[in-house]
Formats: C-alpha cells, structure tokens, sequence
C-alpha cells in the first residue's frame, strides 16, 4: 500500500560522520519538513560498512547537543540504536540518511552505508530515503547541487508516497544546480568492475593489497553507462537526479516458479 508523508519527526543518519558537510546540509533541508530533526551518525566515517552491524563488542552513545547523538558504530547501529533507544517513546515518521560524498548507483548499492541505514529503518518500518552527491576524482562535492535539488526530491517523493518494505535511493549528478534538467525514476545500472589487487611481500610473506589508481582511490571502476534510463545514466548521460525505489524482498519470482515446478518431481 503506497503511502503519503507529512512528517512531523525526522531522523537523520549517514556513513561519514557525525561532522560530515553532508550530514549538517541534510540537517538544514529536513528542517523544512519537520518541526523536530534528530541526528545519531557514526562518530567516525564507516563508508563501505554494508549493512554491517557491530555484535561482539558494545557500542557507546555520545551526547552532541540538542537532539544530536554520535553512535560508535555502523549506519545500521545508528538507526537501530536511534529507533530503539533514542526516539523509542516517540519514534521518527522519517528516516534521511546521507547526503554521502560520492553516488551510490548500480551495484554500489550492496556495498553503500549509507543505503544500509535506509534499509535498516525500511526493516524496521520506518519510510526511509537514502542520498548521495555524485563527485569526480580531485574535485570538491557540488553540496549546492544537492542543497538545491534536494528539497524538491523530498516534497514530490513524500507527495507521491511509496509502499513498506521499499526505500528510495536518490543520486544528484556532478553538475551546477542550474545544469540539472530534472528529476528522473530510474533502475539500477551496472559499473564494470576491473582488477585492483596486487602482490606485495614484506617479512611474512605475499600480501594482497588493493592498488591505487587515481587520487587514491582502491576500487578501480568506471561507469557503464551505455544502458538507456538506469540510474548511472541518468546521473552521468544526462545529468538529471536519480530517484530509484529498491525493495528489500530480493526474491527473483521467476526462478522460484520455475524451481517449484523443478523440484516437485517426483524421481
């Protein structure tokens, strides 16, 4: 059942930390849907975090000011503590997490804390939206991009609604405000994922290492964007917003059909 949004209570995580820029912008945009905005971000960056969830060892809580948590944990600590603890008496009828540095398109998505904090507060049944500002290597984030374009994402994204067990992933391109020609639902694209790892030895032996191949960066990919619509297209092609609705029931129907009628004969 797609439902509407007037949320009165947001909360607000990410996978970059408590004082990330991108975090504080998200900040400033909820509060113009929300009389009350809550922060709980990891104390430190957990990019690539996945939906990893600290088990083993215990997590801390430390207070940042008014409604401002740091958690010593992943994004899906951060909602879990956030929604069972923090806001448990009066909980968010929101959940932003974000705005990342760098997209989170195509298969980013398995690897992204950021989206992991959305599907964590989905599992949880809280609404939840995932965004990230698209950047290129050796240029600083467009935050005015995100900053401009953000607001009117989540006023059509809360008019138009969106049914439990989905989250919406949203990209802003790597282009100046005024050179973004909209907004555009996409699915999921694929990047080409080429080798990045070496041989190094040192005293114990042959280590593998992720090798460096631009300004740093240890996963050597690049944009496969020649499929019309998806969201790297949309976000790298065409310079538009990407808004893409993920589910969280990863079933693939038509294999399970066809395994149904498989396994049920009889030998």
């Amino acid at each position: 059942m797609t439902r509407t949004l007037k949320p009165r209570r947001i909360l607000i995580t990410n996978d970059d930390g408590i004082e990330a820029p991108g975090i504080k912008l998200l900040e400033r945009v909820a509060r113009r849907f929300a009389s009350e905005v809550w922060v709980v971000a990891p104390l430190h960056e957990q990019s690539g975090k996945a939906h990893g969830m600290t088990i083993h060892t215990g997590l801390k809580v430390e207070a940042r000011g008014a409604r401002h948590y740091a958690v010593s944990g992943t994004p899906t600590d951060c909602v879990f503590v956030a929604i069972n603890k923090v806001l448990k008496e009066r909980p968010p009828e929101l959940v932003l997490s974000g705005i990342n540095v760098g997209e989170n398109v195509g298969e980013d998505l398995t690897y992204s804390g950021t989206v992991a904090a959305a599907i964590e507060a989905t599992l949880l049944g809280f609404p939840a939206i995932a965004l990230s500002q698209m950047t290129k290597i050796g240029h600083p984030p467009r935050w005015d991009t995100a900053e401009h374009w953000a607001p009117l994402v989540l006023e059509r994204l809360l008019a138009a609604g969106w049914p439990g067990g989905v989250l919406i992933n949203v990209n802003f391109p790597d282009r100046a405000p005024y050179e973004v020609p909209g907004i555009i639902a996409a699915p999921q694209g694929r990047h080409a994922i080429l080798d990045v790892l070496e041989e190094r030895v040192d005293e114990d032996g042959v280590v593998l290492v992720r090798r460096p191949v631009a300004d740093g960066l240890y996963l050597k990919r690049f944009e496969q964007a020649k499929t019309p619509g998806t969201d790297l297209d949309v976000i790298v092609n065409q310079g538009a917003v990407a808004v893409t609705p993920i589910q969280l029931d990863l079933t693939h129907r038509d294999t399970l059909h066809h395994l149904r009628e498989t396994l049920a004969l009889k030998t």
